[in-house]
């Protein structure tokens, strides 16, 4: 009985139709083609390859073709453009039109149809992702593994999923007026009043407006001038500031702050952890690593790791990832957990595709694409590490240029924003000349004029000016503050 229960079982699955609503999409034609303006309440988010039966799309495209040429589209304009010899069955196609128009609804009704469409429409979709899933991995290729297959999933699960949430064309300045009002409102109560993210690195906010959505960031510098330090400061106040607020649908939104993917390609996850326990403690990671601490900064490590462990802040420590991995992961943590700023650290460790390339600058070019374009699609901001090169060093002056970037051409080109890191205190202290002298003199003035500054240099900016923005840097917990200003100096300053 077992058997045979389950023989028809999946002979039932075997014939199930695809979803579909026949009486919808008829429905919805017939309002179009009896008051034309019911074309312009659905066609922003529906295109005729919604429509499941074959008829039906021929005939919604041509209507919006006719629409948009400023035609009238009915049953009488639209038949000259259809095949003559169609047929629906056993009726012909002047009379499927004229039932339409016939037996149409109000206007009133007709979104509500389209909508009605377009998720059965979702669904369908699903099924195929479904059943090529299914196929594929029953006979995947050769050079496809079973991870690339998953990514390709994922990436059309999240097409899927994101495709007709945001309404397109144009919209009445009333509507403009609303969105920028909720926005400035939306600035006047995060930290800082801004309209992005606020690093609380209060002068670099003031500079940049904040980290904005979409914006590829380059955060560039040479080794031991401190931008993985910097990156991991930004992103740790901003996961510390993060506040949600529980929408109607029981959603949450991001009130303040926000929740912070970080993908560390070179440092561990432990020892990304051990240093931004450093920061936020105040013990230096050395003495933190080797036990050389007391009771009290025990404590304070306890405290800190606690903070950490409620904020949003998540990290990924795999290394040799591909940009399609990290593209795949970047997508899994906003569906899962929500994400407003990613954090890549760094762009020279990511590899363009599955396939080596001999051609590095083409490789560099493909991810700085592909960040750029999952900036936009997820909608955060991207803050992306990067290495300089060496020629910086063969200069008097070595503060970072744009030409300084390696691989440049496409960093500098895909970038919204790109910032240099730049310490003048770390170059200084290797021209330490012998005690004694008039030159140790003049080095240690100079000296003390940059010790504990840090300089980040806005190179290019979309959305406003460039300049310089100085910082304080503590070497030993590899921390960046706000500098104050002239009598307002950190304790420590200068010592």
């Amino acid at each position: 009985m077992a058997l045979a229960a389950r023989a028809i079982t999946e002979r039932e699955q075997a014939y199930r139709s695809a979803p579909q609503n026949i009486e919808a999409e008829q429905a919805l034609l017939g309002a179009i083609l009896v008051n034309n303006e019911a074309f312009y309440r659905v066609s922003d988010f529906l295109d005729p390859n919604h429509f499941f039966e074959p008829v039906h799309r021929r005939i919604y495209q041509v209507a919006g073709e006719l629409i948009r040429a400023n035609k009238i589209a009915n049953p009488v304009t639209i038949k000259t453009f259809l095949p003559a010899d169609l047929a629906i069955g056993d009726i012909t196609l002047n009379q499927y039109l004229a039932r339409l128009a016939a037996e149409a609804t109000t206007i009133i009704n007709a979104e509500d149809y389209g909508r009605s469409v377009y998720d059965l429409a979702l669904r369908r979709a699903l099924i195929g992702i479904g059943e090529d899933m299914v196929n594929v991995a029953y006979d995947a290729p050769v050079e496809m593994s079973p991870k690339e297959q998953i990514e390709e999933a994922e990436k059309r699960l999240y097409e899927v999923a994101e495709k007709g949430q945001f309404d397109s064309g144009f919209q009445s300045f009333d509507v403009a007026l609303v969105t920028a009002i909720d926005m400035a409102s939306a600035a006047y109560k995060r930290d800082g009043h801004l309209s992005g993210l606020a690093t609380g690195l209060t002068d670099m906010d003031r500079q940049m407006g904040g980290l904005q959505a979409s914006d590829l960031i380059i955060l560039a510098g040479r080794p031991g001038m401190g931008k993985s330090a910097l990156a991991t400061n930004m992103g740790f106040n901003i996961a510390r500031a993060w506040r949600g607020e529980v929408q109607p649908d029981g959603t949450t939104k991001t009130a303040n702050g926000g929740i912070v993917g970080f993908f560390s390609l070179e440092m561990s996850s432990e020892q990304l952890a051990t240093r931004i326990i450093a920061e936020q403690s105040g013990v230096p990671s050395s003495d933190i690593r080797r036990g050389r601490i007391n009771e009290d900064q025990f404590a304070a490590i306890v405290a800190a790791a606690r903070e950490m462990n409620r904020i949003p802040f998540y990290l990924d420590q795999t290394g040799g990832l591909t940009i399609g991995q990290l593209s795949a992961r970047a997508r899994r943590l906003k569906r899962q957990r929500g994400l407003d700023l990613l954090i890549i650290d760094y762009i020279q460790l990511l590899q363009g595709s599955s396939k080596k390339s001999d051609n590095r600058v083409q490789e560099v070019t493909e991810i700085t694409n592909q960040l750029k374009a999952l900036a936009k699609e997820l909608n955060v901001p991207i803050l992306a590490l990067s290495q300089l090169s060496r020629q910086v060093e063969n200069r008097d002056d070595k503060r970072p240029q744009l030409s300084d970037l390696r691989e440049s051409g496409s960093i500098e080109q895909d970038a919204d924003v790109v910032m240099f890191v730049y310490r003048e205190e770390y170059y200084l202290k290797n021209k330490e000349p012998k005690p004694g002298t008039i030159e140790y003199e003049t080095w240690q003035n100079e000296m003390s004029q940059v010790h504990g500054v840090a300089e980040v240099i806005i190179g290019k900016q979309r959305h406003g000016p460039t300049g310089t923005v100085r910082l304080w840097f503590e070497d030993r917990l590899t921390r960046f503050s706000n500098l104050a200003h002239e009598d307002h100096l950190p304790a420590g300053y200068g010592s």
